[in-house]
């Protein structure tokens, strides 16, 4: 009977290893870029941790599998006749990853904690329109002014200073709500397994360092997400990402190296899946120290030395359009403004270019020597050198590349202590504007160029208060056209998001901000 039962068991254990498991127990394989730089969703500065806050949170409103708005915590909103106060009510039996309630007063704490000065929340200015923030961020006002009421356990109010489109606003992680009791007992510890306590689909259970994180299903959320367990694996190499891919280790792929359209359109087939993406890629100059602080002769130079026809054909070559500006065509109630050297021939603006490396006191027997710094990417390097390279055939200049891993990188832009050009570009949080303008304002946090210019900010300003979406449009034209003057950044393109999406995932669905919650895919049930 021992023998017998060894035997069986023996039989169920090679049935489980040989033979494929169930759509529902399987665990979805997605490349996700850099490793993120955080999971407090406060503090979250990048697409990467964003990816994986979507599967650990949920704030008042979400998004679906589509990038359309639908209920999050809150089952319903309104907004009062004049757009400046916002009534959302919560559903009922709201509850955190361990089981505890989640209700009103909680949320209303968190969003205070978020607009704290000691948080540093860099996207803080993305809900800037709610009233007091951007004094309560500053420490001019305590976090209890800020605008927002919880009147009972089930609604909370918002009161604006401007008109905006808030539920659209409370997607963003800035808003998620923030589990303090964890906070306040581990500390900066608070993000890691074992202590995180969230309140969406998925509940973090593990984090290897420069390898993955891995999340599993939140018992206590609404709705049982159709996969089981996801693992976001780090993958800062695209080419080394799309071999996995090819290996069957990845389910998803982050984004694709640069080759030919065609070559993988035949490799791939319906598997490649490329779209619109509200995305702008651009080198940023330091003006905070020299050469290019009070050179803008030399910034223009380098601007206009770059043939983007060449890069977006050759370089990227994955359907991206070359850029004059940082707003991307197409974004939501806005036409680009196009500066002069748009409508020249790259042959007129080399010319120029040549003049005004001259005028700014450089040439073959000076020439300038400047570093170009990247965070660790096969398509940013290979960007890097084409444009070092355009500079040095055009200008004669001689350019030194730098790359960091992701997190020095990022806090190396941030202090602007020895960054002279360093690679930049904003992926869109709302489908506005504004939220690419908003970036180079003289207090943000994300102004990684250091631009200093009242005007523009008086124009970002004067558009937040515009009487109509017509006159505010004007505004941030007026306000682009200034940023493309001052020659603050080296516009490159405009993206597309890109990825590999294996036959087996379902729901995967192309959407202008390229959000793909996992609570909306689904494996293909075998045949």
């Amino acid at each position: 009977m021992r023998i017998l039962t060894r035997a069986v068991a023996l039989g169920v254990l090679l049935a489980g290893i040989l033979c494929p498991a169930t759509a529902a127990a399987r665990t979805l394989e997605r490349g996700n870029g850099p490793e993120p730089s955080t999971l407090d969703p406060h503090r979250c500065p990048e697409v990467a941790c964003a990816n994986v806050l979507r599967d650990l949170y949920e704030g008042l409103v979400a998004e679906d599998g589509g990038g359309r708005l639908v209920p999050g915590l809150a089952e319903r909103w309104e907004v009062s006749g004049d757009g400046r106060t916002w009534t959302f009510h919560l559903r009922e039996g709201l509850r955190w990853s361990n089981g505890e309630p989640l209700d009103a007063p909680q949320v209303l704490a968190s969003l205070r904690r978020a607009f704290e000065p000691a948080t540093a929340a860099p996207f803080a200015s993305h809900l800037d329109a709610i009233e007091n923030a951007t004094a309560v961020q500053r420490g001019e006002r305590p976090p209890e002014a800020l605008g927002v009421a919880a009147p009972d356990e089930r609604t909370l109010v918002f009161r604006l200073g401007r008109s905006a489109d808030l539920p659209r606003l409370l997607t963003l992680p800035i808003a998620y709500p923030v589990h303090l009791p964890g906070l306040a007992e581990h500390g900066a510890r608070f993000t890691r397994p074992g202590n995180l306590v969230s309140n969406g689909a998925y509940r973090l259970a593990g984090w290897l360092p420069q390898a993955h994180l891995v999340v599993e299903r939140n018992p206590h959320f609404r709705e049982t997400a159709p996969i089981a367990r996801v693992r976001f694996h780090v993958t800062e190499d695209a080419a080394a990402e799309l071999r996995r891919f090819e290996a069957g280790d990845l389910h998803i792929t982050e984004t694709l190296p640069p080759q030919p359209l065609a070559h993988l359109r035949g490799r791939f087939g319906d598997q490649l899946r490329i779209s619109p993406y509200l995305g702008s890629f651009w080198l940023g100059f330091n003006l905070t120290r020299p050469p290019f602080k009070d050179s803008p002769a030399l910034r223009e130079a380098l601007v206009l030395a770059v043939d983007r026809d060449i890069l977006t054909r050759h370089v990227t070559g994955l359907g991206e359009t070359p850029a004059w500006g940082v707003v991307p065509p197409g974004t939501a109630g806005y036409a680009p403004p196009l500066p002069a050297a748009a409508a020249m021939t790259q042959a007129q603006r080399e010319a120029r270019a040549r003049a005004l490396y001259a005028q700014a006191g450089y040439s073959a027997e000076k020439p300038l020597q400047i570093e170009l710094r990247y965070n660790t990417s096969t398509p940013h390097r290979r960007m890097a050198l084409a444009v070092a390279a355009m500079w040095r055939e055009t200008l004669g200049v001689r350019t030194t590349l730098r790359n960091e891993e992701w997190k020095v990188f990022v806090g190396t832009r941030r202090q602007r202590a020895i960054t002279e050009v360093f690679r930049g570009g904003w992926i869109a949080d709302i489908d506005d504007a504004r939220n690419f303008l908003q970036t180079f304002r003289g207090d943000s946090p994300s102004n990684w160029s250091g631009l200093d210019d009242p005007e523009y900010d008086a124009l970002l300003d004067a558009a937040d208060a515009a009487p109509t979406l017509e006159r505010r449009q004007v505004l941030l034209q007026q306000a682009e056209a200034r940023l493309q003057a001052a020659h603050a950044v080296v516009p490159l393109y405009f993206y597309t998001s890109r990825h590999l999406v294996h036959r087996d995932v379902l729901g995967f669905e192309a959407n202008p901000l390229d959000r793909h919650p996992s609570r909306f895919l689904r494996f293909a049930e075998a045949p």
